[in-house]
């Protein structure tokens, strides 16, 4: 969840001039990682979905202070959400992402963006944290236990009384299907020893939690928001309806 409330400044050229109002993004930039990121990418049985590079929303790569590290195949899905408001227009999500990066980078003095990916209400899914899509990249989004999991982020504030779109429940259904690692149990559990004190488990701690999780679930925080974390059981069966057979 965002630290602060992000101005998500004026200078910029207004997308919506290229993207139609409320609609999905599209862009014409290539949205899978470059061939010696595949040819390390670890093997799975659910095809990749359509996602959106950094390339393509103009990540600053720039502002990154490190490169990526790199950690197991994916146990755990955490999800979170941003915190924003949700009426923004899905044609603006780029310039979000960009506001959120420096957040990250600037404000909380990480190497990089946080989530490894993110979705917007319209149900696109972005590239987050740099390393390559297919590889098992070490974010910075769930304290304590951000090895052999992936964090994605939803834009927008989920709270209470909140509408979940469709859409956004199929994208990120589609992400966790395609990121966990072969024989996970969408809607099993999965033991993780914490790392870090500041979790809801002290260091060295062995904690059950759910195969798709909320960010709450580890951590003191409402994230990912009331409405959200009731849609979890919804993501969960989805996830799995996905991976039936493979």
């Amino acid at each position: 969840m965002w630290p602060r409330r992000l101005a998500l400044g004026a200078a910029v050229l207004p997308l919506t001039l290229l993207i139609p109002r409320d609609a999905p993004a599209r862009f014409a930039l290539p949205i899978s990682a470059p061939a010696h990121e595949q040819s390390r990418a670890v093997p799975r049985g659910v095809p990749q979905p359509a996602i959106v590079s950094r390339a393509a929303w103009r990540a600053d790569e720039h502002m990154v202070r490190e490169p990526a590290v790199y950690t197991g195949p994916v146990r755990a899905v955490f999800i979170h959400h941003t915190g924003e408001s949700n009426d923004y227009d899905c044609g603006d999500v780029p310039r979000m992402l960009r506001a959120v990066e420096e957040s990250h980078i600037k404000g909380n003095g990480w190497d990089d963006i946080g989530y490894n990916f993110l979705v917007d209400r319209c149900g696109t899914i972005y590239e987050g944290r740099a390393g390559g899509i297919g590889r098992s990249v070490r974010g910075a989004h769930t304290t304590g236990f951000n090895a052999d999991s992936v964090g994605i982020a939803v834009l927008g504030n989920y709270d209470r009384g909140a509408t979940v779109p469709p859409a956004l429940v199929r994208a990120l259904a589609k992400v966790a299907a395609w990121k966990l690692r072969p024989g996970a149990d969408p809607r099993g559990t999965v033991r993780l020893v914490s790392t870090n004190d500041a979790s809801r488990f002290p260091k060295g701690t062995a904690a059950v939690l759910h195969v798709i999780a909320g960010h709450r679930d580890a951590y003191q925080t409402d994230c990912p928001g009331e409405a959200l974390y009731d849609e979890l059981p919804a993501i969960r069966a989805a996830t799995a309806a996905l991976r039936k057979g493979r």
